[in-house]
């Protein structure tokens, strides 16, 4: 295999053109003759640049409103012809098919046209056919051809040209040729996962597109390689957010962001401030307040222990005095709608805690998906997306909740969605009180929560843990009573839970012998 070899004659075919005239230029100065399409060639032609139409080579004119212009032997056979094959060879000389050394190729705009909700006829209009070809056939023939799909690989190529006198190397095309194929089946993902959700098929083949956003230093632990890929949504949330300061965030920093942004965003502004701290993807401490200072302190009430370097997310833009509330302990990431410029203050002072801004709060009710890698599988699943009213409770006991109760059992069963089953949780005035979370049995889940509070109230110098008069979420039904009598002896006064046990009359009779009202939502909240 050739390593350097020559670039002579270029194919560009773009419909992003940033960058274009400049990396035409410097192929015309370096003397490579300049083929091109469309809106391409004329911008190049704008440019004072030399270009010839591919309609000239070919010898057929674009037609069918551009849909067949590249779809031709002589575009493919110079790009598939092998250089050191004497057949390929005589075969080009016989057609007059010139080689094509290097071809510039960035796809119809597919994904941008999805995501600003267009109908499905433009949607249709804008699947490229011939961009895909041709990066396919050129990277197949990386032992001579140079393949670019992205922006960012012009100066790498016109590097190599000047490096090597106009060559390329075999090791840069291996690596465009790469770069080649993961855009074209990124792009193929983003129209087949696009369709199928029109028709409303599981589609027999499924895959995964994405683009490298940054390389990790390690994953959970540090002989973990790892990387972040952003699959494009313009959804709020880690990926799309704002870095102001601080070093790069990490894996396990990503994972958790995302879990306390997803936890906050179910909280309506509107509706007042809610700060959720997260560790290790659980909540541990969960509040709304009259400000967004308070509401952290409330929080942070919870269980100061675990919140030491924690992630917080609000479901406000963050201000000066939330800002000096958390600035208290060392916190590792605060991401947060927006943040006006005292809190920056306040948070430049800490170079190690790492603000994160965005463009307001997630939709909590959007479809989305979930993926986890199995062995010799994937796992796909609709994000847990479920949400029930006061209108969907049942009162199963004799005591109804209270109007506060009612309250705060929403906002239990709310935070318990996003704690790791088998989550317990209880509320008590709006805020979190004792978290139980990942536990293979619920009572120790129950049990764990109320410690939590007792240790909690003895820290703060409190005559009783905050558990006395709270509520109890549970993600999944009580399969015995033993979890509901541990959560009374707490202290709590009313419990929320699916139902649809075996035993649910003896856990109702429980409750019923304990004074408890306890309500069922119908709908489970598993979180493994």
């Amino acid at each position: 295999m050739t390593d350097l070899y020559p670039v002579r004659r270029a194919l560009l075919s773009v419909s992003d053109k940033t960058g274009l005239v400049a990396f035409g230029t410097a192929l015309a100065t370096r003397g490579v003759e300049l083929l091109s399409t469309g809106g391409t060639a004329k911008t190049l032609r704008d440019a004072g640049l030399t270009v010839k139409d591919v309609s000239e080579v070919t010898g057929f004119p674009e037609m069918m409103d551009g849909r067949v212009k590249t779809l031709h032997p002589v575009v493919h056979g110079g790009l598939l012809a092998l250089r050191d094959n004497d057949e390929h060879v005589a075969a080009m000389d016989t057609h007059d098919i010139g080689a094509i050394d290097l071809v510039v190729v960035n796809l119809y705009p597919f994904e941008e046209t999805l995501k600003r909700g267009a109908e499905y006829a433009e949607m249709i209009e804008n699947i490229d056919i011939g961009g895909p070809a041709m990066i396919r056939s050129g990277a197949k023939n990386h032992g001579f051809v140079n393949v670019i799909v992205d922006v960012e690989d012009y100066d790498v190529v016109l590097a190599e040209l000047e490096a090597n006198n106009g060559q390329t190397s075999y090791a840069l095309r291996q690596r465009l040729a790469q770069t080649a194929y993961a855009r074209t089946a990124a792009y193929d993902t983003a129209v087949s996962t696009w369709m199928a959700s029109q028709i409303g098929e599981t589609s027999r083949r499924r895959t995964v597109g994405g683009t490298l956003a940054q390389t990790l230093r390690y994953g959970e632990n540090p002989h973990q390689a790892a990387a972040f890929y952003t699959d494009g949504s313009l959804r709020p949330g880690v990926a799309t957010a704002q870095q102001h300061q601080g070093k790069e965030l990490s894996y396990n920093n990503i994972n958790d962001t995302d879990a306390a942004f997803e936890l906050v965003s179910e909280f309506d502004p509107s509706e007042g401030p809610a700060v959720a701290i997260i560790k290790h993807a659980n909540p541990c401490g969960v509040a709304r307040g009259d400000t967004l200072a308070q509401a952290y302190s409330r929080a942070f009430d919870c269980d100061r222990t675990s919140a030491f370097g924690g992630i917080i997310a609000v479901n406000q833009p963050l201000d000066g005095p939330t800002a000096e509330e958390i600035s208290a302990i060392f916190t590792e990431v605060v991401i947060a709608p927006g943040a006006d410029d005292a809190a920056r203050a306040v948070f430049a002072k800490k170079k190690n805690l790492r603000l994160l801004t965005t463009d307001g709060l997630a939709d909590a009710k959007a479809a989305g998906q979930t993926i986890r890698q199995v062995a010799g599988g994937y796992l796909f699943q609709d994000k847990d997306n479920g949400f029930i009213t006061l209108d969907d409770l049942k009162v199963v006991t004799k005591r109804a909740p209270t109007d506060q109760e009612l309250s705060d059992l929403m906002f239990a069963w709310t935070v318990a969605k996003h704690v790791k089953s088998n989550a317990i949780i209880y509320v008590k005035d709006g805020a979190t009180v004792g978290v139980g979370a990942g536990q293979m049995s619920r009572v120790d889940s129950t049990r764990i929560a109320a410690r939590k509070a007792i240790d909690m109230a003895e820290a703060m110098g409190l005559p009783a843990p905050l558990t006395k008069g709270s509520v109890v979420a549970s993600d999944a039904f009580f399969p015995f009573a033993d979890g509901l009598i541990t959560a009374a002896e707490a202290g709590a006064t009313a419990l929320i839970q699916p139902g649809g046990s075996m035993r649910d009359d003896e856990v109702i009779a429980a409750a019923d012998e304990a004074g408890l009202a306890m309500v069922f939502t119908g709908m489970r909240h598993f979180r493994h």
